[in-house]
């Protein structure tokens, strides 16, 4: 899996959020809402997501913790509890 670079996503998270308190300031604005809606295109696509709210939880899992959670894996079976010798 390819991975966005963390300025360049860090950046656009940033405008996000901008646009994100923007359009909360003025809901009827057209071109602040494309703005947004743009901002929230590119984060779904560079991280892989569906919805913009999953794509940001997602840029901040990254740039927080270095990698995204990968929604392919299964996790391990939990380890039998070890009997008493």
């Amino acid at each position: 899996m390819l991975l966005p670079d963390k300025a360049t996503l860090a950046r656009l998270l940033s405008h996000y959020r901008a646009h994100e308190r923007a359009v909360l300031a003025q809901p009827h604005e057209p071109a602040l809402r494309r703005r947004f809606e743009d901002c929230a295109y590119t984060l779904c696509v560079l991280m892989g997501e569906r919805t913009a709210r999953e794509a940001v939880h997602a840029a901040e899992r990254y740039l927080n913790h270095g990698r995204p959670a990968d929604r392919t894996r299964v996790s391990p079976a939990p380890s039998p509890p070890s009997q008493p010798s």
